[in-house]
């Protein structure tokens, strides 16, 4: 007899029960025995339903065609392509065969994603729309699903060549526990290889799942791109993991002109993204926010990078929902803290909340814990983080000590030992010996009326060594560029920075640069204005 929803999240006290999953091949079995006709994902333009079993089952069809291509349990292998069901079903299809799945981001210029492919030593490679006809140096196997408005999918996945008949690279250093291996945004140097293991895995969406109470109830639209561990853990492996729904929007990448329709299609209780994708639906609301016609959402979140405590309490505002704001990092297999539901602790604007699954420790440079509310490097201990980098020890040995990871961001507990963070050890700006943290002065500008988005930077200076540039979009409404009144923006600068924190420079930008991650890109920033 099929076990009813609720039971599937719920113990027999009423309390919230994770999802007792062991990695990516469990994931969809439980929904899969005890609630198989219910919505795994909305695909297509035409927004079809897939069920759990139609899901499974296309999965399996994938785990059964690699079978036969040599590729063994614990190999890796490439997956290029959007959000879309081949992604998907390719991802999860592939953990069923036992292998070791790389997602890559399809917007890379062909050079670098065949270098990653290298780097990695994938003995094969799996395409999804747009990259069907992508080249790389290990045999590519076109894949699609297709999906009719009955809600049956089939696949069309005919391997050719064999799979690469060695092991490469650092592949080598993988095995039958290993379940991802995640590109870091590499925006400053080149991307670090993060294996994570079923256990990390599972812990990280258990965990998810825990602190937002995530079940057969809700839905959500895939914002963030699954190639990184925002969309991949939090949107869609959490949302599978509890039984939920969510939508992969037409051609698999955000458009905020199809969002709210999105939405209202999904039915979906609560979204994920980047403070980027936040500030663009907030500047569109007034035309594009349908208001009543809405759904209803529990909450709305925000991850990837800085969300300003301004841009939060605008959201908030405008479409009637708690906005909770989570950090975390590739290496801690996405997410370390977040802030609590509503009537699970309080929210305070500024932070990231509390440690979810894991231990949270601020450290000086002597490694010894900083005291409440006075700033250093974050640490991060537990079952979500990774082991070390593939093919580099000395990052390893730098990076992982004792079980720990050294995240490299500078932050401060509070008494009830939430995390508030205030920049990178590496953004830091050192104009005559003060040290700035560019997020925060980014936090002030973004606070400013007329500002929308601002990226802070260092101006190389003959004299203090380095001075403080900013860039700043200005919004919708308040002039055009030239026009508008950068006086005024340092004016109000001077009334809340220290005067060494104050811009030297302003420049009004049309659009700033940004990671397919969502966070700022800020060695682009430097590129464009620093010089």
């Amino acid at each position: 007899m099929a076990v009813p929803a609720a039971a599937s999240v719920r113990d027999d006290a009423g309390g919230y029960r994770p999802p007792a999953v062991t990695g990516l091949a469990d994931l969809l079995d439980r929904h899969v025995r005890e609630r198989p006709c219910a919505r795994a994902l909305v695909v297509t333009g035409e927004r079809v339903p897939l069920s759990y079993r139609e899901l499974a089952a296309v999965a399996d069809a994938v785990a059964a065609r690699l079978g036969g291509t040599g590729l063994r349990r614990g190999d890796a292998i490439g997956l290029v392509g959007d959000n879309t069901a081949e992604f998907v079903v390719a991802l999860l299809g592939a953990a069923r065969a036992g292998l070791v799945v790389a997602p890559l981001d399809p917007a890379l210029p062909a050079s670098q994603l065949a270098a990653r492919v290298d780097a990695l030593g994938a003995r094969a490679a799996l395409l999804g729309p747009p990259a069907a006809k992508l080249a790389l140096p290990v045999p590519s196997w076109p894949l699609r699903v297709n999906a009719d408005r009955s809600g049956t999918a089939t696949l069309e996945l005919e391997p050719g060549a064999p799979a690469s008949p060695e092991v490469r690279g650092a592949a080598g250093e993988l095995s039958g526990r290993d379940a991802l291996v995640l590109f870091t945004a590499g925006t400053s140097e080149r991307a670090k290889m993060v294996p994570l293991t079923h256990a990390n895995v599972a812990a990280s969406v258990r965990a998810i799942c825990a602190g937002y109470e995530l079940g057969p109830d809700d839905a959500t639209v895939a914002v963030m791109p699954f190639f990184h561990g925002h969309g991949l853990f939090a949107a869609l492996l959490a949302s599978l993991a509890g039984g939920g729904c969510v939508l992969l929007p037409e051609r698999g990448r955000f458009s905020a002109g199809t969002f709210w329709d999105d939405l209202r299609a999904a039915t979906a209780t609560w979204f994920t993204a980047a403070p980027a994708i936040h500030e663009i639906l907030l500047d569109r609301s007034e035309r594009d926010y349908p208001g009543p016609q809405a759904p209803p959402l529990r909450f709305l979140r925000s991850s990837s990078a800085p969300l300003n405590t301004a841009t939060q309490r605008a959201l908030e505002r405008t479409f009637g929902a708690p906005l909770l704001s989570a950090y975390g990092m590739t290496e801690s297999a996405h997410q370390a803290t977040s802030e609590p539901l509503s009537g699970r602790g309080p929210l305070k604007h500024g932070s990231v909340g509390r440690p979810t699954g894991v231990e949270v420790r601020v450290l000086d440079r002597g490694g010894r814990a900083c005291p409440v509310g006075v700033e250093g490097e974050v640490w991060v201990h537990g079952p979500t983080v990774a082991r070390g980098y593939l093919g580099d020890r000395a990052g390893t040995s730098y990076t992982f000590v004792d079980g720990w990871l050294r995240t490299g961001d500078l932050g401060a507990l509070d008494e009830d030992g939430d995390l508030s963070l205030t920049g990178r050890i590496n953004n830091l700006i050192n104009r005559g010996g003060e040290k700035i943290s560019p997020e925060y002065v980014e936090d002030i500008l973004a606070g400013c009326p007329g500002v929308a988005e601002a990226a802070v930077f260092a101006v190389p200076d003959a004299v203090y060594g380095e001075r403080v540039g900013a860039a700043v979009v200005v919004r919708e409404g308040e002039g055009a560029e030239g026009e508008f009144e950068v006086e005024e923006i340092l004016r109000y600068c001077r009334e809340r920075l220290a005067a060494f924190e104050v811009p030297d420079r302003i420049e009004v930008a049309a659009a700033l640069p940004y990671t397919a991650k969502g966070g700022l890109d800020r060695k682009a920033v430097r590129a464009r204005y620093a010089l």
